[in-house]
């Protein structure tokens, strides 16, 4: 591991700094009052902010060397909070994938059955000037759960068609979802 990964990680951001960027990855109208996700000292994930919207948001994870912030439906979050559990654990993504796919079957796990968005920020360790307070170059993404949907229950391609038309990965599972990659940097 290099010096700078290695400096990076020991770096956890001020809790006001990582609502500043987890927020970024929401539409405008949700940020001021989405619950936001961050981190510690000892890298243990906590709230760091109790929001009254829908969105529950992510901070970028310190331990990471990119950049990378996500806000979703709070009805997603024991499903999101599980798979970090798991992850957490060592397993793979499709020890994590199995494990969640029967504990939603038995009704341990809660799935939302009606779609659900999902948005995140993605870059490098540089995508977020944390000094200015502004994205300076990340790739958005922008995702609805759809549960159980197919190529054929919701007319998409497993494979965007063109740059930012949207496709369905996971088709048939539980989190089966659209996917819309914009293809551009933005910068807010």
């Amino acid at each position: 591991m290099n010096c700078k990964v290695m400096a990076q990680e020991q770096q956890i951001r001020t809790p006001e700094e990582q609502i500043i960027a987890a927020v970024r990855a929401a539409p405008e109208a949700f940020r001021a009052e989405a619950t936001v996700l961050g981190y510690k000292a000892d890298t243990v994930l906590t709230t760091l902010r109790e929001g009254t919207s829908t969105l529950v948001c992510l901070a970028d994870d310190p331990r990471s060397p990119d950049f990378h912030v996500a806000c979703y439906h709070k009805d997603l979050e024991p499903f999101m909070k599980r798979g970090r559990e798991l992850k957490a654990k060592g397993m793979s993504r499709k020890e994590v994938d199995l494990i969640r796919r029967s504990e939603i079957k038995s009704g341990e796990l809660p799935m939302p059955e009606k779609p659900m968005a999902l948005y995140s920020l993605s870059g490098n360790e540089e995508a977020f000037d944390y000094e200015k307070k502004e994205v300076n170059e990340a790739s958005p993404r922008y995702v609805i759960y759809i549960p159980y949907a197919t190529e054929a229950t919701s007319g998409l391609s497993k494979s965007p068609a063109s740059e930012g038309a949207p496709w369905i990965m996971e088709p048939g599972t539980p989190w089966a979802h659209i996917m819309v990659l914009t293809g551009r940097e933005i910068e807010q």
